[in-house]
């Protein structure tokens, strides 16, 4: 199922090669500043021309309303399951609220660092292939609502139907979102960023989405009018690291379950041993055959292998390298790998940590850094819904203490109107002594 390759046998070229990515497409580029231009300009108009467009449905209003709200319900045991990944998911992004923090740098020089919640905040829920995307909307809705951000929009496409997956509204109104639309898409996208009659702007958008999704995404966020964005989003990635310990059927069931988000999805195992590689290989091929999305796995499979490496450095170096959005060491000896990971979205540790644990109930954010961007960008976290503000208390002897230098500074850089105001205060704080 899976190209099983020496690593240490393959030139510089063909490991660039085998651990490269599948190229983003941005040939999307024109059609979507159309999108985004005409929601500009015309508004709740655009987006019924383009949700008529893409999602064959010609809608009356966008809004969800309250009555919709009320009328959606769930199976006991599906609303208990949406709740254990509330209560845990909450659990852990309360954890990461920051205290604000006071330094007293010299004598009459203060420093405090405050946070402050986003006004306003726009999630993007893309519509599922089978189902609806539940854990997307959790892992947006929550952090925002620990860090108390006071306006929280949803956007997520219609069905055929015209309606949006009670399971998707139940969640939503779990993590008290009265604001809900119907629009999917580019035009979703720039309906946050901009506006709309209907929709109201937003000052950063979250969430993934289609390479339409992803393109609008970047395109407002590079416009001074638009709106903020949480991160790149590419193909979701795993790669593993195991020993002859663990279990290839465990090993074999991961990369599927990663492998089965798209068809540019893409699967990494390395390992010392090549009988457990063929194990692994001999168990993913009859999991296959067991699996709905067949088509998709096959797309994806051809672009991932599993690389046979001669020790465990090899195998951290290539880990940093690619800088995975997920990272599973199972190994007998799993923690102690972490302390030389250097670029990784999350670390599962241990033959028993499903990555589908973490994509739901743990606690953790599966909105991840893909293609790479691991090296330098972290996981969603309740931070990236709060703003960091320096507050700064001077006195007149913290503008002694540090005045001088602050004037010979602004004096270097050629800026005598910043010099200007030091010494505007220090001729009056000698008047004042030698009065005193």
């Amino acid at each position: 199922m899976l190209r099983i390759k020496n690593w240490q046998e393959l030139s510089a070229c063909q490991k660039k090669e085998v651990l490269s990515r599948p190229p983003q497409s941005h040939a999307l580029g024109a059609q979507v500043r159309e999108i985004i231009n005409t929601v500009k300009k015309e508004g709740d108009v655009a987006l019924g021309k383009w949700t008529r467009e893409f999602d064959r449905v010609d809608l009356k209003t966008f809004a969800i309303s309250q009555e919709e709200m009320e009328e959606a319900s769930l199976p006991a045991h599906s609303l208990a399951a949406i709740q254990v990944a509330v209560e845990n998911i909450t659990r852990f992004h309360r954890s990461m609220l920051p205290q604000n923090q006071s330094v007293r740098i010299v004598h009459g020089v203060t420093l405090e660092r405050i946070h402050r919640p986003m006004s306003r905040v726009g999630f993007y829920v893309p519509g599922g292939r089978n189902a609806p995307l539940i854990s997307s909307l959790l892992m947006q809705a929550i952090p925002a609502q620990v860090a108390g951000c006071p306006l929280r929009i949803l956007c997520t496409p219609p069905k055929s139907d015209g309606t949006i997956d009670p399971a998707l509204l139940v969640a939503a109104r779990l993590c008290n979102i009265e604001k809900i639309y119907k629009i999917g898409g580019a035009q979703a996208i720039a309906a946050m960023a901009y506006g709309s009659e209907t929709v109201p702007k937003v000052d950063k958008i979250f969430g993934p989405g289609n390479a339409y999704v992803t393109e609008a995404k970047v395109q407002v966020s590079i416009d001074p009018a638009g709106a903020a964005i949480d991160m790149p989003a590419g193909p979701s990635e795993v790669l593993i690291i195991a020993d002859r310990e663990a279990n290839p059927n465990f090993v074999a069931a991961d990369l599927l379950a990663q492998g089965e988000h798209g068809p540019d999805s893409q699967v990494f195992l390395l390992c010392q041993d090549r009988v457990f590689a063929e194990a692994v290989n001999k168990a993913l091929g009859e999991q296959y055959e067991r699996l709905k999305r067949k088509e998709l796995l096959q797309q994806s499979l051809q672009k991932s292998a599993i690389l046979l490496c001669a020790d465990r450095s090899m195998m951290i170096e290539i880990t940093n390298e690619y800088a995975p959005e997920h990272l599973m060491i199972q190994c007998s000896d799993a923690a102690s790998w972490v302390e030389e990971i250097t670029a990784a979205g999350t670390i599962f540790l241990g033959s028993w940590a499903a990555e589908t644990l973490g994509d739901y109930v743990t606690g953790s954010n599966h909105i991840l850094p893909t293609y790479g961007h691991a090296r330098c960008q972290s996981g969603l976290s309740t931070g990236d819904f709060l703003k960091f503000i320096c507050v700064q208390s001077i006195s007149e002897d913290g503008l002694k203490t540090l005045g001088g230098a602050a004037h010979t500074l602004a004096m270097m850089e050629g800026l005598d109107g910043h010099a200007n105001a030091i010494t505007q205060r220090l001729a009056l704080a000698r008047i004042f002594h030698e009065c005193s």
